[in-house]
């Protein structure tokens, strides 16, 4: 049996970076990685994604183009060479991650799946054949997370897509219906509308991103609809069949029964922890309900020494928090230092167009915490450089404590809300009030000059 001083089981964005570190720092490392190095990030997530949304968004800008006053004509959408670039840059970046673990001194890739066989033991089945056996008295798992299917009638019966593989289509769907009103099914369902597919988004809730303040729903609500996407609400989706020609879907919307048909079907309504098979019974790692590897505020387990980070530990399920995840546990282990996740700032935004930057509490969410707190709203038809740009959609939102003048939380809906966005986060870090904000000097004409504008919203 092979001895690490640690190992790494999944080469993602916590896992890539704490393996380097650690073998850097004297240790002797191996990160095992039974795909792609780069996780769901790279290889099948922010990478490629925003990769073909940004030939969506030329496409949107090109049919919007004679508002400018300019005139481009016939607009033709070469497929091919969109998903080309996509796997451009993601084999740029799987490759550039893979040769700096390769090029670490002190750290070993081995490709194969990993599954434990003793408390600190793992079997290697490798995937050029063969097994190998490894321990370590630091194990980290970062094994992800993958597409939840739903419990539906007959959908296994067909051939669905997944925010994996539809990446890999050849061509434009006729017609694409998105199980899910949430971020990833909001953002494929907008980007193939504007390739030319005709998109039907169903959500089980009462309305699209349930878990948004009404008037962030609403709001881009009404920008998908005005751009022909159809998105169904309270479905209860009955029974899913497929012929050669095409798949029919039975639902149910409110006490409307209605059947639909589509070229393709994406499930898109949410995502479920990889750790089935880890043998995670043969180490004693426990797991919460949904199979979620329960870990504390350090993210260790109930096992000393063995430790969870990103998607598979539940909670916010974000790249840049997989990444926070291996600072913390990297600087507590050989820096000494005792951080932990604990109140750490949750910001994410969805690549929808207009984006929607958040950080922070909700409306919502400040009425349930029963706060004394205060609301700005200002819609981007009324920001200058909105106006300025054309790009007067969605609404800046703020909520901030009526006492002491803190920004708790925002919600941007609008063109490069992520950037305005990270404005409100790094005051919110730094304990700036609302007011100072509201006559702060910022550079002009700037979307983040508006902000100005925004708190001005709370001078009476």
């Amino acid at each position: 049996m092979k001895q690490y001083d640690a190992i790494i089981i999944g080469a993602g964005q916590a896992g890539t970076p704490l393996a380097k570190k650690l073998a850097e720092a004297g240790k002797k490392t191996a990160i095992i990685e039974k795909r792609y190095v780069g996780g769901t990030c790279i290889n099948d997530g922010c990478t490629p994604t925003k990769a073909m949304i940004a030939s969506a968004r030329a496409v949107y800008q090109a049919r919007k183009a004679t508002e400018l006053g300019v005139e481009i004509g016939a607009i033709k959408i070469d497929f091919k060479k969109i998903k080309q670039r996509k796997d451009d840059i993601v084999n740029q970046f799987r490759s550039s991650s893979e040769k700096g673990i390769k090029s670490t001194k002190g750290l070993e890739l081995i490709f194969g799946t990993a599954r434990f066989s003793d408390e600190k033991e793992l079997t290697i089945a490798l995937n050029d054949g063969g097994e190998e056996k490894v321990t370590a008295d630091w194990i980290f798992i970062n094994t992800g997370a993958k597409t939840a299917i739903p419990d539906i009638e007959g959908i296994n019966e067909i051939d669905y897509l997944t925010s994996t593989t539809i990446l890999d289509l050849e061509t434009v769907p006729g017609h694409l219906v998105v199980i899910g009103g949430n971020y990833i099914g909001l953002e494929f369902g907008q980007m193939f509308n504007r390739f030319g597919s005709k998109v039907t988004v169903l959500e089980k809730s009462s309305g699209i991103l349930a878990k948004e303040d009404q008037d962030i729903s609403s709001v881009l609500n009404k920008i998908l609809t005005d751009e022909k996407i159809e998105l169904i609400t309270d479905v209860k989706i009955r029974k899913i069949e497929q012929d050669k020609k095409q798949i029919s879907i039975t639902l149910e919307s409110g006490k409307t029964k209605k059947e639909i048909t589509a070229t393709h079907v994406l499930v898109a309504a949410g995502r479920t922890p990889q750790t089935a098979d880890l043998g995670l019974e043969n180490c004693g790692v426990k797991l919460d309900d949904k199979g979620h590897i329960l870990v504390n505020e350090k993210l260790e387990t109930n096992i000393k020494g063995i430790y969870a980070l990103g998607d598979v530990k539940g909670g916010p399920a974000f790249t840049h928090i997989a990444y926070n995840d291996y600072t913390i546990v990297y600087r507590n282990l050989i820096e000494g230092t005792n951080y932990s996740i604990h109140d750490r700032p949750v910001p994410y935004c969805m690549f929808t167009d207009p984006q929607l930057g958040r950080i922070g509490i909700s409306e919502k969410e400040a009425k349930e915490k029963k706060l004394n707190y205060k609301v700005a709203v200002l819609p981007m038809s009324n920001v200058a450089r909105g106006i300025e740009t054309n790009e007067t959609l969605g609404l800046m939102k703020a909520i901030v404590d009526a006492d002491s003048k803190k920004v708790l939380g925002a919600a941007i809906l609008a063109s490069e809300g992520g950037e305005i966005m990270s404005v409100l986060q790094m005051a919110m870090e730094g304990g700036i009030t609302y007011d100072r904000i509201r006559y702060c000097v910022f550079a002009h004409p700037t979307y983040s000059e508006s902000l100005n504008n925004l708190f001005m919203k709370l001078d009476k």
